[in-house]
């Protein structure tokens, strides 16, 4: 009995987060979704599915979606793949794995915000970084964030940024896997690309699942390197769900619109996870 408080005395202080700061503002949100709240006003009034009506006639929602949808595709094949890859060439150099681990997740350490004031002075006009390279090989400044090409040039650093994160993640799930399975596999004549494809990678599944998921959800979350970098423009171009739903709450502050927004999101970031889950989760037989 002893053993029981305390297992509840300690998990007091969890249940009392995860309900402050994560059930009731999700609870709060889908409440004023429902209402019409506008300039942050004490009082709402309700509205039913308006919010939720508006979101299909919002030619601005559907560039949003079509955005976040586009950077999370060029996200997932590039930070799974190529952390992936690098995971698989690492755990094989033994000399080199301390120092490369510690390089690859440097990234990490450094805000989104500064990434994202980087990369806005890379592709700067007047003084950008790649236009002074053009201009130092005899051509001619080009503008580079332009309708057409917004979305794919933020989505370069959000791809780069947490490569080094899920790297480590996979070669901590490499490290897990016995040493004696890759000897008998080198003993039978097995190649390297062989033992990833058939011992490796399927070994690690489920730590492949966890990436997948924690990429989906991360996409979702991506705002403030998009809004340094472009604001979500030019022309709305670049805006994603996020900064869409930033900018009906506190540019045209109309909560209501915004949490409908964000219900959303939550949404598909929900429904998405439980897909691949059910997709790369290995089937039990019996």
């Amino acid at each position: 009995m002893k053993s029981k408080k305390y297992f509840y005395l300690f998990l007091a202080p969890a249940a009392v987060f995860i309900l402050t700061f994560l059930i009731y503002p999700l609870f709060r949100t889908i409440y004023y979704s429902f209402t019409s709240w506008k300039n942050f006003s004490p009082k709402q009034s309700f509205a039913g599915l308006a919010n939720y009506d508006r979101l299909f006639h919002d030619p601005v929602i559907l560039v949003a979606f079509r955005n976040t949808f586009i950077m999370m595709a060029g996200v997932f094949l590039f930070q799974v793949g190529v952390s992936l890859l690098l995971a698989i060439l690492v755990s094989k150099t033994k000399k080199m794995f301390k120092f490369l681990r510690t390089v690859y997740f440097i990234p990490i350490l450094i805000s989104a915000t500064a990434i994202g004031l980087m990369f806005r002075l890379i592709y700067g006009y007047e003084y950008g970084l790649l236009n002074l390279i053009i201009l130092w090989f005899g051509g001619e400044k080009q503008v580079w964030i332009n309708e057409k090409t917004s979305i794919f040039l933020v989505t370069i650093p959000i791809m780069w940024q947490y490569v080094g994160f899920y790297f480590v993640i996979f070669l901590t799930g490499m490290s897990k896997i016995p040493g004696e399975i890759s000897e008998s596999a080198k003993l039978d004549g097995i190649t390297p690309f062989q033992e990833a494809v058939y011992i490796t990678i399927p070994m690690i599944r489920d730590v492949i699942t966890s990436v997948v998921i924690l990429v989906i959800s991360g996409c979702f979350k991506v705002f403030d390197m998009v809004y340094v970098i472009t604001g979500g423009g030019p022309m709305n171009s670049s805006e994603l769900l996020s900064t869409y739903m930033y900018s009906a709450a506190f540019r045209n502050y109309n909560g209501g619109y915004a949490s409908a927004i964000a219900i959303v999101m939550v949404a598909f970031g929900v429904l998405l996870s439980t897909v691949t889950r059910r997709i790369l989760e290995p089937k039990e037989t019996y």
